[in-house]
């Protein structure tokens, strides 16, 4: 950090939430996160509304952090963001889990082969999580931004991570928040748990006009040693894509799929 904050908070508020107690840790997920869903710099003036914190923790916590390498702050505005080394742990991570570094290289390949938005997925909790994305070269391009979190019920890869859960199970990870559809219905644990189900032994699931009435999403899943959907790989889709090239890209979809479970399996990954 350039330069040290001003802090006029009390010692003893620096040790306390304004709701319960919260531990240190908690906070920096949290500071982390918000991060992560704000997809850019955040000022620091904004962070204690933003966190429900005293100010003086959130800067405490901001210094610390930022010393070690995992924030940095720049300008004048105090702008807040990751720092370099969050990049060095996931460029690390990358190199420990096959599934996510092949399924990286086989969207950037998918997209330029078939002019397609091509994603690769992984799942959070009762999230889907976008780990890489590749926009199509379409001349009105379906975007697919990189660290989104969808709610499992909104999407096909949903149906795959899910398939080898029971219902109890599968209700335990869905959050309240992941619970109501796009268009505000709650969702039918009990129906979407079934879908989930009938998904175990397929190679594909595909989700029509869900998020967007425009688009349909197409999945394949990645499985790990265990025989587990760890990630998907997926196309995003005009909805009035003709009925030939689907099918061709249902078949490219489904070998992706196969060719990075099988050569990541050789070399003993999962994610």
């Amino acid at each position: 950090m350039e330069q040290s904050l001003t802090r006029k908070a009390s010692p003893a508020k620096t040790r306390m939430a304004r709701g319960p107690r919260e531990r240190g840790v908690d906070r920096v997920l949290k500071l982390f996160s918000f991060l992560q869903s704000n997809g850019g710099p955040a000022r620091l003036a904004d962070l204690p509304r933003a966190l429900d914190a005293p100010k003086s923790t959130i800067y405490d916590l901001v210094n610390i952090l930022s010393g070690a390498g995992l924030l940095e702050v720049r300008g004048k505005d105090s702008a807040v963001y990751f720092g370099k080394l969050i990049y060095l742990y996931g460029s690390s991570y990358l190199r420990a889990n096959d599934i996510i570094a092949r399924g990286r290289e086989m969207v950037d390949a998918l997209a330029r082969e078939t002019g397609e938005t091509s994603e690769l997925c992984t799942r959070l909790h009762g999230k889907q999580v976008i780990a890489h994305a590749r926009p199509g070269s379409r001349p009105l391009r379906i975007s697919s931004e990189i660290g989104s979190r969808i709610p499992l019920p909104w999407t096909a890869s949903g149906r795959l991570m899910l398939s080898h859960l029971q219902e109890p199970e599968i209700a335990a990870i869905l959050e309240p928040d992941d619970r109501r559809m796009p268009d505000g219905k709650p969702v039918d644990i009990a129906a979407f748990a079934a879908e989930c189900h009938a998904h175990q032994k397929r190679p594909l699931a595909k989700t029509v006009g869900m998020i967007s009435r425009f688009t349909q999403c197409l999945a394949a899943p990645i499985f790990n040693q265990a025989g587990l959907v760890e990630a998907t790989i997926c196309f995003v889709l005009p909805i009035d894509i003709p009925e030939q090239k689907m099918r061709v890209l249902e078949a490219r979809l489904v070998e992706a799929s196969e060719t990075i479970s099988l050569a990541s399996n050789r070399c003993g990954s999962s994610v």
